[in-house]
């Protein structure tokens, strides 16, 4: 599949890929620094999300194969891979079965565990929302609200709220392929060998997505990885903490 990216800068290609229901915006601030920093970066839209296509297909292998036909198609090589949660485990899936195409491997606030199905609240509030009866995004605002209390979390939704076509909102993610395999999101990423890769893992020390008792998984995938906990962050490191975020990934690849 052919995924819409934003393009930043010259230099060593970096790709960045977002989390679960985000899109390639969420990253304008922390690319366009990387692409001073002398990257080409280009930070895109997985499938169902953000401009890229819809597709029935979602599961790590067919999202690591768009990445495979973003880096084939820009004959981008010596790549370095940044991913999100979701992007996270995209990324490794692509390190494991490519690893001579990436430089380094930075992979933000998720391990390459099974997770079991997150965020209740949230997708109770995407599947209370209407779009044949809600007309405007007040009203979207309005709906989430009795689901989620969080302010940040409301706002990263509802930047996937679109004029589908007049007088009609509709959301920018596949809503509907995501509530029927959500399942997939969570599903571990392994393999039958390491690969040779130096990797940063990334963890917010607020969040729990990645415990210490993870490391010895991580170590059997990669063992060139080492584990960096930022302070005072959750689960959305990079947006939380973008000055911390971007000096730990700086260090890491220079």
């Amino acid at each position: 599949m052919k995924l819409h990216y934003r393009k930043y800068g010259s230099g060593q290609p970096m790709i960045i890929l977002h989390g679960l229901f985000g899109q390639s915006d969420n990253w304008n601030s922390l690319a366009k620094q990387f692409s001073e920093s002398g990257f080409e970066v280009y930070a895109a839209d997985q499938r169902n999300h953000g401009l890229s296509p819809h597709s029935e297909d979602w599961d790590y292998q067919v999202m690591a194969d768009d990445l495979q036909e973003l880096i084939a198609d820009h004959q981008l090589k010596n790549v370095v891979l940044i991913g999100h949660s979701m992007g996270g485990k995209t990324v490794m899936q692509y390190a494991l079965q490519d690893p001579g195409n990436v430089d380094k491997l930075i992979v933000v606030d998720i391990a390459p565990k099974y997770y079991p199905p997150q965020h209740p609240s949230v997708i109770k509030g995407l599947s209370a929302v209407d779009f044949n009866v809600v007309k405007t995004r007040k009203e979207v605002e309005a709906i989430l609200s009795e689901y989620i209390d969080d302010f940040g979390t409301k706002q990263f939704l509802l930047k996937n709220v679109y004029w589908r076509e007049d007088g009609r909102l509709d959301w920018r993610f596949n809503l509907g392929v995501m509530l029927e395999k959500m399942e997939n999101v969570g599903s571990p990423i392994t393999s039958d060998s390491s690969v040779d890769v130096p990797a940063l893992f990334i963890r917010g020390a607020k969040a729990d997505y990645v415990l210490d008792a993870d490391i010895d998984m991580i170590q059997e995938l990669f063992p060139r990885s080492m584990l960096e906990t930022i302070e005072g962050s959750g689960h959305w490191v990079h947006a939380e903490k973008p000055k911390e975020f971007f000096e730990s990934v700086m260090r890491f690849v220079k």
